[in-house]
């Protein structure tokens, strides 16, 4: 369809797969064990997306029951620290034993509060979990150091502490993940832990928590506020001094204002902030190998993570092809709710974001975009949006400078390495990027050349607990996973030791 086409007609409800009311009933089966499936004053509710149905509601904490948390934390947090490594480390296994045991009951739940399908839920529950079996394993491999003064005279000697009581935000699309990945080092570094989920999908991590308790971490020592005040709640938890380290995965504006916030206080501060990922393919890729990469990439979530490839470019050599089997792979996706049977892309998280993902196709069509399939929301009941190819895709159009965060993929054209480096580097953004090609020295060097801070090479799917995952320029500072991710929740102290020469 070219610019001066009519949009393609909304979608219809029927094309939807139902959902398996097995899974439905089983998923409200685990929100009524969590005592959630009632409204509680001063509450709020958690929608379906798949329906927009009302599904649980939590009680809506105000800053001064933050603050009382705190409180409860940094009281916790004073034996907590003084524990041995060991202790962290066999509490966190046991946690993560838990978490394997109910991986069902955290699918089904993150499922229901947050749309994407079943199969994609379990992958997340063994993403999550895989956090804290690593640093459960980390907790009893602190780093230091010891090192003679080089004059002479003396020994320095390096150690680690906790950083204190460690204040966690996190987003709504990983709702395990993203919350073990920041809790899991936090205890194991010895810190205690306010975390608050976002009020979309706060109904996972609340079991997740539930199971750290029931595993042997200590009453306190982990606090979740649920709140729809998320503003206010920052605003009286980062002015507090007891709170030492703020980590926060969400926009790269909310990021600014919380590290203003923790500038206050000087906070020891982790920000994974947005991104605008390009994917590179370059004309001697694997066609297969490029194609698949790319859809994962693209539609991992549906599209809504901060790592999904937002700005596809293609080498006129692969083009055509490329662009053929890419929109053959998304005219076969299954659209429906995520217990459906073979479902591939669930709901969109609410109405704003099915609006989000209007705006953007419409602006590329006006901009000269060709709308290869889909380009519609789906009408009816729940959040739904088609799986989307746009192509030719003029560099100013709205897709190409905003974070997408949908089942939208918008293909670029471009002729040389050195043009396509630069476009994909003409950006604020810095957190993934992606290569295809068979040359081993072109995918290294490019790699090199790309301002991200991490890149999949021929793969769509690069996060790993064993890797340090972070963002440079507006895309956030400091890592998650790996020992460094440890490294965050800990302050580094040396000891200068004296020694008396030898007579």
């Amino acid at each position: 369809m070219t610019s001066t086409q009519t949009p393609p007609v909304a979608g219809s409800r029927s094309s939807l797969a139902a959902a398996d009311a097995d899974a439905l009933r089983a998923s409200s089966e685990v929100i009524a064990r969590l005592g959630l499936d009632a409204t509680p004053p001063s509450g709020f509710e958690i929608e379906d997306p798949a329906t927009g149905s009302v599904i649980a509601a939590l009680r809506d904490w105000t800053p001064e029951e933050a603050l009382d948390a705190v409180g409860r934390a940094v009281a916790a947090g004073e034996q907590w620290s003084r524990t041995t490594t060991r202790t962290r480390a066999d509490i966190l296994r046991a946690w993560y034993e838990l978490l394997i045991a109910n991986a069902e009951a955290l699918a089904l739940l993150i499922t229901r509060e947050m749309g994407k399908p079943l199969a994609e839920a379990r992958g997340e529950v063994a993403y999550g979990t895989d956090f804290v079996r690593w640093y459960s394993e980390e907790a009893t491999r602190p780093i230091g150091n010891n090192r003679e003064v080089p004059v002479g005279g003396g020994q320095l000697l390096t150690r680690r502490a906790p950083v204190g009581l460690s204040v966690l935000i996190t987003p709504w699309n990983f709702p395990l993940a993203m919350a073990t990945r920041k809790i899991a080092p936090a205890l194991a570094a010895g810190c205690p832990v306010i975390i608050k989920p976002a009020a979309l999908t706060p109904l996972t991590t609340v079991l997740a928590v539930d199971l750290a308790i029931e595993a042997g971490v200590p009453e306190g020592l982990i606090n979740v506020v649920t709140t729809t005040s998320a503003a206010a709640f920052s605003d009286a938890v980062l002015r507090d001094p007891r709170v030492r380290k703020v980590s926060f995965t969400g926009s790269t504006p909310v990021g600014r204002t919380l590290m203003g916030l923790a500038a206050q206080n000087v906070l020891r501060s982790s920000m994974e902030l947005g991104g605008n990922a390009p994917l590179i393919v370059f004309d001697d890729a694997d066609l297969e190998r490029a194609v698949n990469g790319a859809f994962s990439a693209k539609m991992r979530n549906g599209g809504q993570s901060c790592i999904a490839a937002n700005r596809i470019f293609v080498q006129e050599g692969i083009a055509d092809a490329f662009t053929e089997g890419l929109a053959a792979r998304m005219r076969d996706i299954k659209v429906g709710s995520g217990f459906g049977s073979g479902v591939e892309l669930g709901p969109l998280i609410d109405g704003r974001a099915v609006q989000a993902m209007s705006r953007l196709v419409s602006d590329a069509v006006e901009r000269g975009a060709e709308v290869v399939t889909g380009g519609s929301a789906i009408t009816g009941a729940g959040h739904f949006f088609e799986p989307t190819l746009l192509a030719s895709v003029p560099p100013t159009a709205e897709v190409v400078s905003n974070e997408i965060f949908g089942p939208v993929a918008a293909i670029q054209r471009f002729g040389s390495e050195d043009e396509v480096v630069a476009r994909a580097n003409d950006t604020e953004f810095g957190l993934a990027g992606y290569v295809f090609t068979e040359n081993l020295d072109r995918a290294l060097n490019v790699a090199d050349r790309l301002e991200t801070g991490l890149v999949g090479i021929n793969q769509g799917v690069p996060s790993n607990a064993a890797a340090p995952f972070g963002g440079v320029k507006q895309s956030g500072l400091g890592r998650e996973g790996s020992g460094e991710g440890l490294d965050e929740y800990q302050e580094i102290r040396f000891y200068n030791i004296a020694r008396r020469p030898t007579t």
